[in-house]
């Protein structure tokens, strides 16, 4: 197992990146973008999946950087066979499409720690934007590389479990003494919330809302996924939108999402635009601000694994509105980012490890 580095050999020590894409500028473009600081040093390149193999068995790269779509091995194929016999942490670098979404979410449920948009065709802002993602991404992963574990080959893309849905709970309406239980994720968050969502039961009391940081195209498929994997109704919230027992709305990509109140017996979904020019749209804090300000002291805040402290400001509110608070612990986490920022003010009542936050949960609902 990989020691953690100090902050001496971190500056010393540049991440060793593999870059895999079966285009020669994409190649050439993406190791431009990491190597224009002295934080990441790209060591090798493959065409496809069948190099990207070879490659990660002779280089021993801190990360990887894998294409979705590539003729012969693709993206998906190598990421098994790496995942299967040396982990190390690969991104995804995607299209933004709806089946490059598809496609990038059976990646992260096989191993992958986070995915890119490949949209390189854009304004100079908008590349600049992904260029920022993609080094934040990679230096976050070096740090997931001592937690992998060998995931088993499982042949072609996995169809959901398909449980059959809980009608009873579903058809229960918000009533003044309902909880909800927020959760706030971003990297390392499907992995997480594809393995927690369906241990939940069916007739759970209480709303869910979900808001995981993922651009527009990939946050319908991500719950349609998340659907077919649990016993609640998930999807994701379009406006005016009813929060509810046995109901789990996932927050649209590109906008704000807030619940607001309806009645005095029901809650439901705000959608706006991203006026506050919030670094991330859906952002957790404002989603977990709206949340403490209607349901208060019966309110739930679930930060998990994820980079940055998004999340912190509204796990503050929550704590000043008596409620209750759930963060992941470090070591279940692909990223100690959101999670560390609300364990260290002191905002986080339970730290458990990914496997008991859902227990933790129904103890409090």
């Amino acid at each position: 197992m990989a020691l953690p580095l100090s902050q001496a050999q971190r500056a010393t020590n540049p991440v060793r990146v593999l870059v895999v894409d079966d285009s020669a500028f994409m190649r050439k473009s993406l190791t431009t973008m990491l190597e224009e600081g002295k934080q990441i040093h790209v060591v090798g390149v493959a065409r496809n999946g069948e190099e990207a193999i070879q490659q990660v068995q002779q280089l021993k790269p801190d990360v990887v950087t894998m294409d979705v779509e590539m003729p012969g091995m693709t993206g998906l194929q190598a990421l098994q066979q790496i995942m299967s016999k040396f982990p190390v942490p690969v991104i995804m670098v995607s299209s933004i499409t709806v089946e490059g979404a598809q496609e990038t979410l059976q990646a992260l449920e096989w191993g992958a720690v986070d995915f890119v948009p490949k949209q390189l065709d854009g304004v100079v802002s908008k590349i600049a934007d992904i260029q920022h993602q993609l080094v934040s991404k990679v230096l976050a992963a070096r740090y997931a590389g001592a937690k992998l574990k060998r995931m088993p080959v499982t042949g072609s893309v996995k169809p959901g479990v398909m449980p059959a849905k809980a009608l009873s709970s579903q058809s229960v309406s918000v009533t003044r003494g309902s909880k909800l239980i927020a959760i706030g994720c971003s990297t390392g968050g499907p992995q997480a919330l594809f393995e927690i969502m369906p241990t939940i039961p069916a007739d759970c009391p209480a709303g869910i809302v979900i808001v995981q940081h993922m651009p527009k195209s990939f946050t319908k498929p991500f719950a349609d996924r998340l659907n077919n994997l649990c016993a609640l109704e998930v999807r994701e919230a379009v406006d005016g939108d009813e929060v509810k027992p046995g109901r789990v709305l996932v927050a649209p990509g590109g906008m704000q999402f807030r619940i607001v109140k309806k009645s005095i017996t029901s809650s439901v979904v705000k959608l706006s635009p991203n006026i506050e020019n919030h670094p991330h749209a859906p952002s957790v804090d404002i989603m977990l601000k709206s949340v403490a300000a209607l349901y208060g002291e019966r309110t739930i805040g679930v930060i998990l694994t994820g980079m940055g402290h998004d999340g912190l400001e509204g796990m503050k509110a929550i704590k000043a509105a008596k409620g209750r608070t759930v963060a992941q612990d470090e070591a279940s986490s692909v990223v100690y980012g959101m999670p560390k920022a609300v364990v260290e003010a002191g905002c986080a009542e339970k730290v458990v490890s990914l496997s008991k936050v859902v227990g933790e949960i129904m103890n409090m609902v």
